[in-house]
């Protein structure tokens, strides 16, 4: 990664950047339902709202599955009052994908068996030899009739030349830079820099999508948990540890939603006419949540939905996190969590590709640890999964990093998960990374030197912009 990428990818500041505008996080404190028997979590299917019989049926083996009882409908019904408009869809079918290898094998399988449309959103798009197979797939699809729609954020693809993307406009792919660098080539009533499209989204034929934290970059070329990446002066490169979601059913709609949503406010060019909401039917017994954030609103529904998971929780949270910078807020839920005695459990990076994100989240260690909070650093890996587990029911998979950015700054995309059977396979996903992780002890963390301290006082003078 060149200079200018870097100080753009990380310092597009409210300060340096004064048209970026700044923004604050909103109090959860102030959206409470009016009460939780009043404000039941909806539940659809493909064919729409169930009845309500069925949908307090529903609620209710979760409630007792999750042995939350009342709690857990307190919960339910305050994350419903901030997702108004993005309804619990039943009927999925989930498979969770660790790492690039597992989810480019996966992506690639469904890219070569659309037969409509495929609509591809990502952050990152390299031209290197993951990059390069990407853009010849879908070329190859463009030709066989099968239309390609492509959103690539103008920041995470500074790097990329731009007769990358030519080649695929010139052969019929419709192409759309998400904020363009340049201001002169966007028609935009406002130049946003600062604001970026974080999400990484793959939706085929409207029937299958893909989300999470895994852009289209050479970093993703080896698993995490082997040694088998190119080696650089006779050692292995470090992996990248990354989780990413694969959907099949009716919830795919509500995620074919957000990227037609984000085509339409960035002013792409016209869409070619295909299916892009066809009839979904039943394809698994998961039930998915889809949930989407802009920088430019004050609606921070991925935040607040977090939030209340952990105010709420009762007996565990397991985050995985590849960048943690929390504000205030978010800090104080998690030692309250772990005050009012849950199993607050946080694994993140060891190693990192940004320093001054790595240094400002061991900044709040301290405050963490004294409430009781556990804390791992993940080794041998460069951590960039964006998890989280919330007693045994509760769960989400997507783009949002626990920081200032992906919160205010950044359009991001989530999948939350409400059922027992998907946590299991969570928090065995957890476990394995725990294993691979060092524990911070909190008597030597204590014992840190004074450079440590120094590093983690000047990250933390730009939290806010992480």
């Amino acid at each position: 990664m060149n200079a200018l990428a870097t100080a753009l990818r990380t310092m597009a500041t409210c300060g340096t950047f004064p048209l970026a505008g700044c923004t604050t996080l909103p109090d959860l404190a102030g959206i409470t339902p009016a009460s939780a028997s009043d404000s039941p979590a909806r539940l659809e299917t493909a064919q729409g709202p169930v009845s309500p019989a069925k949908n307090a049926a529903i609620l209710s083996e979760l409630k007792s599955d999750a042995g939350s009882g009342a709690i857990l409908q307190k919960h339910l019904a305050l994350e419903e009052a901030i997702n108004r408009d993005s309804p619990l869809v039943l009927g999925n079918r989930l498979v969770l994908l660790q790492d690039g290898p597992a989810t480019y094998k996966a992506m690639f399988a469904a890219i070569r068996a659309a037969r409509d449309h495929i609509n591809l959103e990502t952050y990152i798009f390299e031209d290197g030899e993951v990059g390069t197979e990407f853009a010849n797939l879908l070329l190859k699809k463009q030709a066989a009739g099968v239309q390609v729609n492509v959103i690539y954020d103008s920041v995470g693809c500074i790097d990329t030349p731009k007769e990358f993307f030519e080649r695929m406009r010139d052969a019929g792919i419709r192409t759309l830079e998400f904020n363009p660098v340049n201001p002169a080539k966007g028609k935009r009533e406002e130049w946003a820099l600062n604001n970026r499209d974080h999400r990484k989204l793959l939706v085929v034929d409207g029937k299958t999508a893909f989300l999470g934290g895994i852009n289209i970059s050479e970093s993703y070329s080896s698993g995490s948990f082997s040694r088998s990446g190119k080696k650089s002066g006779g050692k292995p490169e470090v992996g990248w540890r990354d989780t990413h979601l694969k959907i099949d059913g009716p919830v795919v709609a509500e995620f074919q939603k957000t990227f037609m949503d984000t085509w339409a406010r960035q002013k792409g060019p016209p869409l070619a006419k295909k299916t892009y909401f066809p009839r979904l039917r039943v394809q698994g017994d998961e039930i998915v949540r889809a949930i989407s954030s802009e920088s430019g609103s004050e609606e921070r529904p991925i935040y607040l939905t977090l939030l209340s998971a952990i105010g709420h929780a009762e007996r565990n949270i397991h985050l995985t996190m590849g960048y943690f910078v929390p504000d205030p807020q978010l800090r104080e839920a998690l030692a309250a969590a772990a005050r009012r005695g849950v199993d607050v459990q946080i694994i993140l990076p060891g190693k990192t590709d940004s320093w001054v994100v790595f240094h400002a989240g061991r900044s709040h260690y301290d405050e963490l640890l004294r409430a009781g909070v556990r804390i791992y650093e993940r080794r041998d890996a460069v951590l960039h999964s964006k998890t989280a587990t919330i007693d045994g029911v509760w769960s989400t998979i997507g783009s949002t990093n626990l920081d200032w950015r992906s919160f205010l700054h950044n359009d991001e995309l989530n999948a939350v998960i409400l059922g027992t059977e998907f946590a299991q396979q969570m928090a065995a996903m957890f476990g394995q990374d725990r294993a691979a992780s060092e524990p911070i002890d909190p008597r030597r963390w204590q014992r840190r030197s004074l450079l440590l301290r120094l590093q983690e006082w000047l990250a933390q003078r730009f939290e806010y912009w992480l």
